[in-house]
């Protein structure tokens, strides 16, 4: 009878619990917290988009690799996410825009994949538990300190109170041009802009400002410590808050108050997404709570409370707005219909709004594109 093959790679949980599967992609250890993400497809961009910094990476879906990598497909330079997780191991790639097989491209970029496991059963211990802390370890010798591992995860320090956005928002402004992707010629720049936008960058994913320049925005990046003084220095006809990781009090002690500013002193609109959207609650004085286990998929129904009608999103965070918190002069727009968490606001008498999923996708439907076009729409 054959032999077993002997694991490469643990998963183990601040309780103890372990899980043994097939490494790939770089070696070593990784310490994070464990989230569940449930989209069919966009594996590359789940692992490159910036909100997720300090989380492993659960795959539902169990096709992770098939379609191989590319460079159009990143959401950011490099990973971000700490790790990945998945039912089978990736096969060879099967894609004529393929570039590169996942594993190659995840040991190039020091990030550790583990196949094997089964990913049900951990989604179900997240919803139950809420969002555990790891260690994620890769040795293809298939030697592990378990006590040492489960110390590990015990020992990371968590979200909550974690600044994220200083890690990976831009070290200097920069400007951007490039539209969406688009058959043949793949991503056209802009020109002939109609709009001057500054985004603020707590971690912002390409696409984004893709969508921002697609409807007509010449966009100027600054990096998420901008004050209100090199914002409006810049004299721009809107100001976009873009995603992020981390906990948004943490990243709010230096974002509120130019956020603040602007609101008081102008009348630009404001766009916010995810941690956009959560600085924009702060700002005008509500509070954001962290949820059980989060929002990570790209088949979430959300209901636009202003028209009643309902868009399947794409989400990604792991804290929300509290709406009981929200003060007065400030509207709940949007609802998630999985439970009723707040999912859009927007400020009486001023043309600032946000939402809390991702209009751009990337990966996920693209029912909410709209939101680019009312924030350029009110822009003069």
């Amino acid at each position: 009878m054959p032999t077993k093959p002997k694991p490469t790679a643990c998963l183990a949980l601040a309780d103890g619990t372990v899980f043994y599967g097939k490494g790939f992609g770089a070696t070593g250890t990784t310490t994070a917290e464990l989230c569940f993400n449930t989209a069919m497809t966009g594996y590359q961009e789940i692992m490159t988009d910036p909100s997720y910094a300090g989380q492993v990476v659960t795959f539902t879906f169990p096709h992770i690799g098939n379609t191989g990598v590319n460079p159009e497909d990143d959401e950011t330079q490099d990973p971000v996410a700490a790790g990945m997780v998945v039912k089978w191991d990736p096969t060879e790639p099967s894609n004529w825009r393929a570039a590169e097989d996942l594993a190659a491209w995840l040991a190039k970029r020091g990030r550790i994949g583990i196949g094997g496991l089964d990913t049900r059963r951990l989604p179900r211990a997240i919803r139950q538990q809420g969002a555990p802390h790891v260690a994620l370890a890769h040795d293809p010798d298939g030697h592990f300190d378990l006590e040492a591992l489960v110390a590990k995860a015990r020992s990371f320090p968590g979200l909550v109170g974690l600044d994220l956005a200083k890690d990976v928002t831009c070290a200097q402004s920069y400007r951007w041009d490039e539209m969406r992707w688009a058959w043949p010629d793949g991503f056209p720049k802009l020109e002939n802009p109609k709009h001057k936008v500054v985004a603020i960058d707590y971690g912002a994913k390409r696409n984004i400002l893709r969508c921002l320049a697609s409807a007509g925005c010449d966009v100027t990046v600054l990096p998420a410590t901008a004050t209100a003084e090199e914002v409006l220095a810049l004299n721009p006809d809107g100001v976009f808050l873009s995603n992020g990781p981390g906990d948004p009090a943490a990243t709010g002690a230096y974002a509120v108050p130019m956020i603040k500013q602007v609101l008081d002193t102008t009348d630009l609109p404001i766009f916010g997404i995810c941690l956009g959207h959560q600085m924009l609650a702060l700002a005008l004085g509500a509070k954001t709570i962290k949820m059980n286990h989060g929002h990570h998929g790209a088949n979430h129904p959300v209901k636009d409370k202003t028209t009643g009608k309902v868009e399947i999103t794409s989400m990604n965070h792991g804290f929300t707005v509290d709406a009981q918190t929200l003060p007065d002069g400030v509207n709940e727009t949007h609802i998630s219909l999985f439970d009723g968490s707040n999912c859009g606001i927007a400020i009486t008498g001023k043309q600032a709004f946000s939402v809390q999923y991702h209009p751009e996708a990337s990966p996920g439907p693209q029912d909410s594109f709209y939101l680019f076009e009312k924030f350029v729409s009110g822009l003069t």
